[in-house]
């Protein structure tokens, strides 16, 4: 589980996988969308293949990238959501301690 986590901790590779969640691109389309280098989003992409977070298929000349298991999604919400609601209670925190401030002045 730990390598899972660590293979989607890279910003690029988040790039790539979010750059798929429309459906499968090829390697020209994903380095289109990301704005990455060849080589980088080749690199990435071995390493999200080998995790088993993409798959590929060949198409012709073309090899085609895709998510392999939209779960992934999903979990990626979920963190979204629970980061939201942190980041909102700090921000509620830091409000408390503004007008804390404002008083004692």
């Amino acid at each position: 589980m730990a390598d899972f986590f660590k293979v989607l901790s890279e910003v690029s590779r988040l790039q790539i996988v979010c750059s798929l969640k429309p459906g499968a691109k090829s390697v020209t389309e994903i380095i289109e969308s990301t704005s990455l280098g060849q080589a980088n989003v080749s690199k990435h992409l071995k390493m999200l293949t080998q995790a088993g977070v993409v798959s590929r298929e060949q198409r012709g000349v073309s090899v085609y990238y895709q998510i392999a298991n939209p779960f992934l999604f999903e979990l990626c919400d979920l963190v979204y959501d629970a980061l939201s609601v942190q980041v909102q209670q700090q921000n509620q925190h830091l409000e408390g301690l503004s007008s804390f401030r404002q008083v004692r002045k």
